[in-house]
């Protein structure tokens, strides 16, 4: 199979699993889930499915447990929905993108503050030389005269 074809079923056993949470598992432990993405390998056999959960620790452990006592019903409902020769294995892991975007902003928040110390303490400085390092050429009426041309 292609990999558009791999994408293409990924995106759909992406939104598959989203419905089938939201509709047909009724596990208490599973907590406010969404499906951020679905990859399936190349020979269509293994699809990971990325998830993220609202809520602490307690709550992703609850829903890592719910999920993986759903798999079988998950695998089974996409199975059918797909209509392939062999129904791929359904695998779940946790997404940590929203941790690891909560530490790029802290961050950034960081070195805005360092920048806004820095601006704060150039802001009266003055250069160590001359304001204007850059030697240019002198015009002719500001030059004083060469001793060799007054002779």
């Amino acid at each position: 199979m292609g990999e558009a074809r791999a994408k293409q079923l990924a995106d759909r056993i992406q939104v598959l699993v989203a419905e089938l949470l939201e509709r047909r598992v009724k596990d208490p432990r599973l907590g406010f889930v969404t499906v951020t993405d679905a990859r399936l390998t190349g020979d269509l056999r293994e699809a990971s499915v990325w998830y993220t959960v609202y809520g602490d620790e307690q709550e992703r452990a609850n829903t890592a447990a719910a999920l993986e006592s759903a798999k079988g019903l998950i695998r089974s409902e996409v199975g059918k929905a797909l209509g392939l020769r062999h129904t791929p294995s359904v695998a779940f892991f946790l997404d940590a993108v929203p941790e690891n975007a909560g530490q790029i902003e802290e961050l950034l928040a960081k070195a805005r503050e360092a920048d806004a110390e820095v601006a704060k303490a150039a802001a009266g400085a003055k250069p160590a030389g001359d304001a204007d390092p850059y030697k240019r050429p002198h015009d002719d009426a500001d030059a004083p005269a060469d001793e060799d041309e007054q002779d």
